[in-house]
């Protein structure tokens, strides 16, 4: 089996059996049962009983039980074992944490199939919160955020920082990319006008979207504009 390093490795990127087991393996017993009870329990009562569902109160309680280094990727699992569907991700995502927020976001590419929670992404796109930025460039965003949107959200990692490792299926989809090419030269030559430093990773894109086209005939991904 693949392993993945849960404290670097992106939540959403990671299958939710691959990634049950690769947190349990890193987190301590008692730490591994509390999560270990919260997925029961997920799993079995995962509609609301009160004003809120068991399991959103689990999700409060992941940084404590699991430590912030493993606190996303337990979070992400207790959203999946609820199998919480895009009315209750959306109340989370609304009344939550910060920390809370993000999971959703991770959990995006389990959870909606297609391009419903689309919106949580550009709410998240809109903010400076880094963390939050990066997940929501994540694979959910990669397969539904539409052309223009894309582009910005790239730009956006670039003015706040945030590694473009983070975006999802990046080198697919910046191949060939013209207007992605054009707007990160012009980000860079604003940068260099002012006497500012411009950022590596704009190199790493701009070099992607010089890309060898594909091939005539294969059709054009994500539906890129001409």
């Amino acid at each position: 089996m693949t392993r993945h390093d849960t404290t670097e490795a992106t939540p959403g990127g990671i299958p939710p059996d691959a990634l049950r087991d690769e947190v349990a393996a890193q987190l301590a017993g008692p730490a591994r049962d509390w999560l270990d009870r919260a997925l029961t329990e997920a799993r079995e009562h995962p509609g609301a009983h009160g004003p809120i569902s068991a399991w959103e109160l689990r999700l409060a309680e992941a940084g404590r039980r699991c430590g912030d280094e493993h606190a996303d990727a337990a979070r992400v699992l207790i959203l999946h074992a609820a199998q919480a569907d895009l009315d209750a991700l959306t109340r989370v995502y609304r009344q939550g944490t910060a920390a809370e927020r993000r999971a959703v976001l991770h959990a995006l590419p389990h959870l909606v199939p297609g391009p419903d929670a689309v919106p949580l992404i550009e709410d998240a796109l809109r903010t400076n919160d880094t963390r939050l930025l990066a997940a929501a460039v994540g694979p959910y965003a990669a397969r539904h955020l539409d052309p223009h949107n894309w582009r910005h959200a790239v730009l956006k990692c670039l003015f706040t920082g945030v590694s473009v490792d983070a975006v999802g299926d990046l080198g697919e989809r910046a191949r060939a990319d013209g207007e992605l090419a054009r707007m990160l030269g012009d980000y860079a030559a604003e940068r260099s006008a002012a006497g500012r430093p411009v950022p590596e990773d704009l190199y790493r894109v701009l070099a992607l979207t010089e890309s060898a086209a594909p091939p005539h005939g294969t059709g054009t991904p994500h539906g890129k504009e001409s």
